[in-house]
């Protein structure tokens, strides 16, 4: 999963892209660009990588993901009764944070606009019941012309900076400036680890990935992510989790298992500790939030 900078393409009339997507897995890789992207997930389910936030994501969601904040979006394959693959209707909005000039941002009115795209260093991912407010508005920016398009687009930020419920995704301590020569290093740990998380990862084979000793590879990660390998790998395992608790297709202990971890004390405990609550009572809050 090399970290890939992405090239957003927009046509000659309008001033940011906008666009509705169909197709999952259209940018199904690890990448990063200098526009802000606004998603809307009106159909399509899977797990969504944001810095070093992995959490699933569900039709209705909504999510704003910063300048060169690296991410990616990887649908669930194994969509119910559907032999053509899984389900997508996305709405897609890629947009400079300057694209109304710097002298817009400075106006007094608009410091709601400058809040929102600072926390979108970090992405922001809505509650259910605003992202069924602002997903259909966002669906208006596709297809709205002219200057209804930049006004819809300002609507959209404004109603996210006055949303009080959403999330922060990645953590405080994510940096997304890593220099050039540690951008493969980084890209092997996050791909070993993303492909590897149900087994137990030694040091050792997790330094090798790297290319580095064991010594130096505990230094380089707690300095570039400011948690340990094992947080790290137990936040993987503990994602994986809640998509599958909100699949509602396993017993809790075997998703224990199946997220892998070796018991469910163990499982329990790292759960409670990154999401606030039980699996049980993450699995119900959910359920609860979707009607």
């Amino acid at each position: 999963m090399k970290l890939q900078l992405l090239k957003v393409s927009k046509d000659q009339i309008s001033s940011f892209s906008a666009r509705q997507d169909t197709m999952p897995n259209i940018n199904s890789r690890w990448h990063y660009h200098p526009e802000i992207e606004l998603v809307y997930f009106k159909k399509g389910k899977g797990t969504q990588f944001v810095g070093d936030s992995i959490s699933p994501f569900l039709p209705g969601d909504v999510v704003l993901v910063g300048a060169n904040l690296p991410h990616y979006w990887q649908f669930d394959t194994s969509s119910d009764n559907n032999p053509d693959g899984p389900e997508a209707d996305v709405s897609v909005i890629h947009f400079n944070q300057l694209f109304l000039g710097d002298t817009f941002l400075k106006l007094p009115e608009n410091k709601v606009l400058v809040n929102v795209f600072e926390k979108s260093k970090r992405g922001i991912s809505l509650s259910k019941s605003s992202g069924r407010k602002i997903g259909p508005l966002i669906e208006k920016i596709v297809s709205a012309e002219g200057p209804r398009k930049i006004i819809s687009l300002l609507e959209v930020l404004l109603a996210i900076g006055e949303c009080k419920e959403s999330n922060l995704m990645a953590s405080l301590g994510f940096r997304n400036d890593f220099q050039e020569e540690e951008k493969d290093r980084i890209n092997a740990i996050y791909n070993y680890s993303i492909s590897n998380f149900k087994k137990n990862i030694s040091l050792k084979e997790i330094s090798t990935v790297a290319n580095i000793s064991p010594n130096s590879f505990c230094k380089f990660f707690k300095s570039r992510s400011k948690k340990t390998y094992s947080e790290f790998v137990r936040e993987i395992r503990i994602g994986h989790a809640c998509k599958l608790l909100i699949d509602n297709k396993l017993a809790i202990k075997e998703i224990c298992y199946e997220s892998g971890f070796n018991n469910f004390s163990s499982f329990h405990k790292y759960f409670k500790m990154i999401k606030g609550k039980t699996p049980m009572g993450y699995q119900k809050s959910f359920v609860k939030d979707s009607f």
